[in-house]
């Protein structure tokens, strides 16, 4: 079972004997929870933060669950009601609440499509896990909130950013022989 967690979407698929059995698709992804930032930003401490602050924040101090070891950070933005610069101090906590929707929404479609998969390749997923790329998998917590929500091993593959350019080169390398699963 691969988990693609990229900036737009996340992708859940349990692949068995070349094919795709079970396949679940949301328009989630890691830009939607540096808009949740951002919004949480805006809407509890009057501060407008961009992008690229939001995405800081998120690899920073956002997490999935909460992790050993955990800091608050300062974060700079403009003030909406005077215009002028300010900072302010964001906690874990306040990070984890603000993106806890979007994060279960993904974790709800691996678990939808976990229960999609026969009965068969249960003890296939139970032996070899979850497996997360994309850059979304990055996000602290999440490989233990994936395995307790799924009640089975998840692991961060080797190089979760590149893992899918790399599948798709592999499959170009061998295109003979995995065609079948992309025509008819």
């Amino acid at each position: 079972m691969v988990v693609d967690i990229g900036g737009g979407t996340s992708e859940t698929a349990l692949i068995s004997i070349g094919g795709v059995i079970s396949l679940k698709a949301i328009r989630v992804g890691s830009f939607d929870i540096d808009a949740a930032v951002q919004s949480f930003v805006r809407r509890e401490f009057g501060i407008a933060i961009g992008e690229r602050t939001a995405e800081e924040v998120k690899i920073t101090i956002g997490s999935a669950a909460y992790v050993p070891g955990e800091c608050s950070a300062e974060v700079r933005g403009r003030n909406l009601m005077n215009g002028l610069p300010e900072t302010i101090v964001l906690s874990p906590f306040e990070v984890r609440s603000a993106i806890a929707e979007t994060v279960s929404a993904i974790v709800e479609s691996v678990v939808a499509c976990l229960v999609e998969a026969p009965p068969e390749l249960s003890q296939d997923v139970i032996t070899h896990g979850i497996h997360l790329v994309g850059g979304g998998s990055l996000l602290r917590g999440l490989v233990e909130r994936l395995s307790v929500a799924a009640e089975v091993p998840v692991s961060l593959v080797d190089a979760p950013l590149e893992a899918v350019v790399m599948g798709a080169g592999r499959c170009l390398e061998s295109f003979d022989d995995v065609q079948a699963m992309f025509m008819e």
